[in-house]
């Protein structure tokens, strides 16, 4: 009775910590479909509704329940471009706020804040940070919920305790298969489909050669971007670094790719080509992510320490400018044995987006090529 006793109490701990994912997931696509999720603390809860995802009528309807109690939060990026400075984020009064209204202060770039404002609970700083989860803007109505209240019962729960767990378990991905893909310009590669994280994404590695995991292993690793990568937009240098990245692993005798799905930056493709009307208006991308909440690189790498460990790579020279990718892979606990630059064609469309990418961002590029390149197509 004793051993079978605690064959169950050890299932039990397992299953409550599965079940923390399965209550994100679940909140994650509820935000997406535009219903409210509830936010649960020891000792309160809050309602949040999406506003990225909801209709007019929806969002009056979430009003009415709220009876007139809800708050806008906005996270502290784009508070900061409102002029406010609050680390948790901050909340307005609803009441009296319409759908239109409420759009324009959480993302119009002419936007004008309210005198009255507070700063944001936990409860919805964590409600921001699940609408980024479900690739939604970090905008959203919020209203506290009495412990006695049913009004919002039907929803699905989250605690604040899933959080953290769920981001554990985020780390774990089983390969789904193994395939040889003949490249143009590379050979045979193999893709390795990796499945796991929040909403068991697939994400890909592609073999270039035969790696040598007795040492570093070249790895590049590439965020997707479909404008770049797949249409060859002018505004980036994503189709040049994925494509001159696979070059350099062939060059170096083998290697691995890990392409990411996290557009944007992590923010989603939405989010990037309302990014992409604000620096048609002028503003660089750090400052058009911040005008949507969002901070400089919302990318995680979690999934590429997953991946490389079910390649049995634990030893990397890195192809990157990027100095986060470097720190991710130390901190999952890859070794970075050296560091290989990747660059791309500077042109009079991205010029300024490099520029923005070394000196806001930190990323390891040559300023003085770059502003040379800057003279040379101003002036000519």
């Amino acid at each position: 009775m004793n051993v079978s006793h605690n064959i169950w109490v050890a299932d039990q701990a397992s299953y409550e910590v599965e079940d923390s994912a399965t209550r994100l997931e679940r909140a994650v696509s509820e935000l997406r479909y535009g219903r409210p999720v509830i936010l649960e603390a020891t000792n309160d809860a809050v309602a949040a509704l999406a506003l990225d995802a909801v209709s007019p009528a929806e969002y009056q309807r979430f009003a009415r329940a709220a009876m007139g109690e809800e708050v806008l939060y906005l996270s502290s990026h784009r508070a900061s471009r409102l002029g406010l400075h609050s680390t948790d984020g901050v909340a307005f009064a609803g009441r009296g706020l319409d759908f239109a209204a409420a759009s324009a202060l959480a993302y119009d770039r002419d936007a004008k804040a309210p005198s009255a404002w507070r700063r944001a609970s936990p409860q919805m700083k964590m409600a921001g940070e699940v609408a980024q989860l479900a690739l939604l803007l970090p905008a959203m109505m919020c209203v506290a919920i009495p412990r006695h209240s049913r009004t919002f019962d039907a929803c699905a729960k989250l605690h604040h305790m899933d959080m953290p767990k769920s981001r554990r378990l985020a780390q774990n991905f089983q390969v789904v298969v193994r395939t040889p893909v003949p490249l143009r310009d590379f050979g045979d590669c193999k893709f390795v489909v990796f499945r796991g994280g929040l909403a068991q994404k697939d994400q890909v590695a592609i073999i270039v050669g035969n790696p040598d995991t007795l040492n570093p292993v070249p790895v590049r690793i590439h965020s997707s971007c479909l404008t770049g990568d797949l249409c060859g937009s002018l505004k980036c240098d994503c189709g040049d670094q994925l494509r001159n990245g696979l070059t350099s692993l062939k060059e170096l005798g083998g290697g691995v790719l890990l392409y990411l799905d996290q557009e944007g930056r992590g923010t989603g493709i939405g989010a990037k080509m309302r990014a992409y009307g604000y620096q048609h208006d002028g503003l660089d991308t750090i400052d058009a992510d911040a005008e949507l909440g969002f901070g400089a690189d919302e990318r995680k790498y979690d999934a590429a320490v997953a991946m490389l460990r079910g390649l049995k790579v634990y030893s990397v020279a890195l192809l990157t400018n990027n100095p986060t990718k470097v720190s991710a892979l130390l901190a999952g606990g890859i070794s970075v044995n050296g560091r290989v630059p990747v660059t791309g064609r500077i042109t009079a469309d991205n010029v300024e987006y490099l520029r923005t990418k070394t000196l806001r961002a930190g990323h390891m590029l040559d300023i003085e090529v770059l502003s040379r390149a800057a003279k040379e197509l101003s002036d000519g």
